[in-house]
């Protein structure tokens, strides 16, 4: 079966002093990191195009699989929403390149924010088994950077650039099980972006994961015949340390400390949250089931229970 089999990103080391931030918006430390959750944000180089953080990430995986060789990738895949230029050609075709691929890989891009890890690695499964392909790369990249306005309050100081690379094969580690998702294109206007500059209802959001993230969780937990208590650790997008709390005080069948919350120096990566939290708390634990999920964008959401096999 097709499952998880390594993890590697890519953080800039540069970025912006959110207590500086905060500052200027008259806001102190404890809404910083406690409604925030962020103290610094990476910021990718002006010279670094999305795909230049997708390379980054993906020669991190290499360097970290000396058995992955770059001849036998069948499929990569990137997330995002703001790909390189004008979002034409599609980015995965750019990183193909800049990785020297060989030219018989499966390319394209998936068009979703927060939700599309859980998205993208049920998409990479299912491509990869209908089509016989070995090895997957997933990538996620969205750097804000690029659309969030610096003078507006509810955005910037909740965002940070990074990328993550997923491989994806047989063989995994992790295993892919149950999977929910869901759309409401009725909420598009709360999270959008108009004339190149990204517009947040936060209100609207935050009201949105506590509704929805709870309740789809209880729901997936049912359908996979699972309690709370067979989940090892819940991993959710760091939306903002307000999100990430009020979802687990909300899920009351599960102590808080289940859900993982980790975003003091990356904030909100939008698509590369949940491979960060895989990649340093999940990876190598000793955990046997995990559960996933991701909202935002679209409205959009989606939610997954990975297992060890």
């Amino acid at each position: 079966m097709i499952g998880i089999k390594s993890i590697a990103s890519y953080v800039p080391a540069d970025g912006i002093d959110n207590y500086a931030q905060g500052a200027k918006f008259a806001k102190d430390e404890e809404f910083i990191i406690g409604k925030i959750g962020s103290a610094f944000l990476p910021r990718k180089e002006a010279a670094q195009e999305t795909s230049d953080l997708c390379v980054e990430a993906v020669n991190a995986l290499f360097a970290n699989n000396p058995d992955l060789k770059r001849e036998s990738i069948d499929a990569l895949i990137v997330v995002t929403q703001n790909g390189d230029e004008e979002g034409l050609p599609h980015t995965a075709a750019i990183v193909q390149d800049k990785l020297g691929l060989p030219t018989h890989v499966a390319a394209f891009d998936v068009s979703l924010g927060c939700s599309g890890y859980v998205y993208g690695i049920y998409v990479m499964k299912g491509f990869m088994e209908a089509a016989g392909l070995k090895n997957g790369l997933l990538i996620t990249a969205d750097p804000y950077s690029k659309i969030v306005d610096p003078e507006d309050r509810n955005t910037t100081m909740l965002f940070g650039d990074a990328a993550t690379a997923t491989w994806m094969g047989e063989g995994a580690p992790w295993l892919l099980g149950k999977s929910k998702f869901g759309t409401d294109g009725s909420g598009a206007p709360h999270l959008k972006v108009s004339d190149g500059v990204f517009f947040m209802n936060g209100r609207q959001v935050f009201n949105f994961a506590l509704l929805k993230v709870p309740a789809h969780l209880h729901e997936l937990l049912n359908e996979s015949d699972l309690k709370a208590d067979d989940i090892d650790a819940f991993c959710i997008h760091q939306g903002s340390a307000a999100i990430v709390d009020a979802v687990a005080r909300r899920f009351e069948d599960a102590p808080v400390d289940k859900f993982i919350k980790d975003m003091v120096e990356t904030g909100n990566t939008v698509s590369s949250s949940i491979p960060l939290l895989l990649e340093k708390h999940v990876m190598n634990a000793t955990w046997k089931r995990v559960a996933i999920s991701g909202f935002g964008v679209g409205l959009s959401w989606g939610s997954a229970i990975l297992y060890r096999p």
